[in-house]
């Protein structure tokens, strides 16, 4: 199977939309070429594809409201106009998709966010609610109230932890160059297009350093994202958003842009990433019913399975699954504290509600979260 078939074959994908793109000069949003996004994605679901976007954009769209002729430096002045934009640029993605039948919600998060383990198993349950129920999230930073996110962040990088956050197979960077070439195409004629690459090449950067550089973030910060990206086994294609139909193109399997590939594939990334990268906070003992139902069918640990629960852990946080015996069989992220574990446990999923008063999930470890050893 050729790579631009995988790409083909991928069903969740991260659209990242960047300023260069979004924002004509003195003239605020590009209307038309959202609109003509906003008839790829709706093509796209309709093929099965679920999509979230990441725009920029709102920074600019806000210094066009509020009739500024240049973007101001002040932190107050940019989160003011971050404010002011964002309001304009979710009303327009909002326009452009219901002329297709689909409604968008406007998703605000930081780089906090999603490194936090509670936010970010907040933030995964109601993206990935949204997708089931047929909306297109527009994911942006929020501006308004971090001011590193404004001086020094980057939407790459967002895009790329959202494509981590809802376990997207495909990243793809639309910027306002046609991908990632050899040296600057506009300086070196002799500049050739590199359609294929694996994640963490190290010439890669070179090439990205030697003046190949897309607007604010550059390309560099899209190798990056590209490599945080593929923490969950996403691949990434950086490529024109002016070119004509290009997200459709692309899941028809043209080569189009830059592909980069993750070295691992998305079960081994998303093991090493629990395994090696965060430390347990606490034990869950196991009925041997449970065991089986982890290692024979692949589903999520429930409360009923569970007999036992050791250390103080929070939502989010990591922690093993043992068997009777006391041997690891499972590690995950636990949707609910050790004190509320403590009390739903040996119960079956439909009365939490009933003892702790609400449900946030019935599971209390999803299998999307969990790895068994």
């Amino acid at each position: 199977m050729s790579n631009r078939l995988l790409v083909q074959r991928s069903r969740r994908w991260v659209v990242k939309v960047g300023s260069a793109l979004l924002t004509q000069h003195e003239a605020g949003l590009n209307r038309e070429l959202i609109q003509r996004w906003a008839g790829q994605v709706a093509g796209l679901r309709q093929r099965g594809v679920e999509a979230v976007i990441v725009s920029s954009g709102a920074v600019a769209a806000g210094v066009q409201r509020l009739g500024w002729s240049q973007r101001p430096h002040a932190v107050h002045h940019l989160q003011a106009a971050a404010a002011v934009g964002q309001m304009g640029l979710i009303q327009v993605y909002e326009t452009a998709f219901q002329k297709h039948n689909l409604h968008t919600a406007q998703v605000l998060l930081t780089n906090v966010d999603l490194t936090d383990r509670q936010r970010y198993l907040n933030a995964r349950s109601t993206l990935r609610t949204l997708l089931d129920l047929g909306i297109v999230p527009i994911v942006n930073e929020n501006d308004t109230v971090v001011t590193d996110e404004i001086q020094f962040g980057d939407n790459d990088t967002l895009a790329a932890l959202v494509a981590n956050l809802v376990e997207a197979e495909l990243l793809v960077i639309l910027t306002d160059q046609d991908g990632l070439y050899t040296a600057d195409p506009r300086i070196d004629g002799g500049a050739r297009l590199i359609e294929e690459a694996e994640v963490g090449d190290a010439s890669l950067r070179g090439m990205a350093g030697r003046g190949s550089g897309l607007g604010r973030g550059g390309m560099v910060t899209k190798l990056t994202a590209a490599e945080k990206a593929s923490r969950s086994g996403t691949a990434t294609v950086i490529a024109s958003g002016a070119e004509s139909e290009m997200l459709t193109r692309l899941h028809q399997g043209e080569p189009l842009g830059t592909l980069l590939k993750p070295v691992r594939g998305r079960l081994a990334a998303r093991k090493q990433w629990l395994a090696g990268h965060l430390q347990a906070r606490g034990r869950l003992r196991l009925d041997s019913g449970a065991v089986q139902v982890l290692r024979e069918a692949g589903r999520s640990l429930l409360p009923v399975g569970v007999t036992d629960v050791h250390g103080d852990f929070q939502r989010g946080e990591l922690v093993v699954c043992e068997d009777p015996e006391g041997c690891e069989v499972a590690r995950g992220l636990v949707n609910y504290t050790a004190a509320e574990a403590r009390r739903i446990i040996g119960q079956p999923s439909s009365l939490i509600e009933d003892i702790l008063g609400y449900v946030g999930e019935p599971e209390l470890i999803h299998r999307d979260n969990m790895v068994v050893i």
